[in-house]
């Protein structure tokens, strides 16, 4: 009998590792690169937006979760960390 109700969660449990290894690891990867690149932002960097906005972080405010981006001449906008989509060009580390 033991045997049998072991036998009967064996899919399931395969199932879950499939998932695991497919959909989970692969997203939680995807989350900390995406994390170690909005922590690597400096100003000068120019960046997109998850809103599909193009412009260039004027300054990094480190206490906050927040950057200026400016999107045109005098134009500048406070943008939250997490919503920068990717850094299209980065600048030069400070030496």
């Amino acid at each position: 009998m033991e045997g049998g109700a072991f036998a009967q969660f064996l899919p399931l449990i395969l199932i879950f590792a499939i998932m695991y290894f497919l959909l989970i690891r692969p997203q939680q990867k995807k989350m900390k690169q995406h994390q170690a690149m909005v922590e690597a932002v400096r100003r000068g960097d120019q960046v997109v937006t998850q809103g599909g906005l193009i412009g260039k972080v004027s300054k990094v405010k480190e206490g906050e979760n927040e950057v200026e981006v400016e999107l045109a001449e005098n134009v500048k906008v406070r943008v939250v960390k997490s919503t920068i989509a990717q850094v299209l060009n980065k600048t030069e580390p400070a030496k």
